[in-house]
């Protein structure tokens, strides 16, 4: 009987991952929204960390289950870079506030996903230590005035950015490109299905994964609580450099960028409203 039900109902589950899926690719694209907390959210975490930590052991039982997923990252990832790309190139300063917005909207789910086994004075330790870190980095690199140029090994570190945003909850990999100008030439390429930059980000985040998947796995078993404060953290430090400070000088560029930012705080306290109500086996 319980046979006969999986069957009747494996179609319905089958487009419901691809849908879960897509909106963990558009979450890993979309500055702000971390697709691996919504892997967490979704119920999808364990097994896609399971696959990326032992992929030989756990190919035959774990791969035909996420199979919907995969297929339905890459049409979220794919399907929103061109747009991303031509908002980011004609609309830059209310596009990073959405952006921003959305980024704001998602802290509290980020931190609830970060106290869901408890909190310690570790901590909050851990997320002043990484916030100010990286103040301190992207100040430094400010004062220097170092010039990003985009080039292969620019792109290899963005395939390892990618990689980080899917193996560890609550990190966008847009976290760490927008302040450095990496995000929007990176998006583009991904849209216009640029070589130049799939190959030598393909193998950023096929070398991060086998790498780091088994480690960072490892961090968030026995470290939940503190790695998950520090990558908080990291977005709240990141998040505050990439204000566009020149778009809030007049009132009316004020108001619209103003406006782009509730409208971001909106789409993701929504966002996380119908989260809150998918239950997941």
């Amino acid at each position: 009987m319980n046979q006969n039900q999986n069957r009747q109902t494996s179609p319905l589950q089958f487009v419901f991952r691809i849908l879960q899926g897509a909106l963990i690719g558009l979450g890993a694209v979309l500055p702000g929204i971390s697709g691996g907390v919504l892997s967490v959210i979704f119920g999808i975490y364990k097994p896609i960390m399971e696959l990326l930590s032992n992929p030989f052991k756990n190919f035959k039982t774990h791969v035909p289950k996420l199979i919907p997923v995969f297929i339905g990252g890459v049409i979220g990832f794919l399907g929103v870079a061109n747009i991303l790309s031509f908002f980011l190139e004609k609309y830059p300063d209310p596009s990073v506030c959405v952006f921003i917005g959305l980024i704001t909207g998602m802290l509290p789910s980020l931190f609830r996903e970060a106290g869901e086994k408890g909190r310690s004075k570790g901590s909050f330790i851990s997320l002043l230590v990484c916030m100010c870190v990286i103040f301190a980095l992207l100040i430094g690199l400010q004062m220097t005035s170092l010039e990003v140029k985009p080039n292969f090994f620019w792109y290899l570190f963005c395939g390892f950015c990618l990689a980080l945003s899917v193996i560890a909850p609550g990190m966008s990999f847009s976290t760490l490109l927008m302040p450095l100008g990496l995000y929007t030439p990176f998006v583009d390429g991904i849209g216009h299905f640029d070589m130049n930059i799939l190959i030598p980000a393909g193998i950023g985040a096929v070398v991060t994964v086998i790498c780091l998947a088994k480690a960072i796995n490892a961090l968030f078993d026995h470290f939940y609580s503190i790695a998950f404060h520090g990558i908080i953290g990291i977005v709240i430090a990141a998040t505050v450099m990439i204000i566009p400070v020149s778009g809030f000088t007049t009132p009316g560029t004020a108001l619209v960028n103003g406006v782009c930012v509730i409208a971001g705080i909106i789409a993701a306290l929504a966002l996380d409203k119908f989260n809150s109500k998918v239950k997941v086996e």
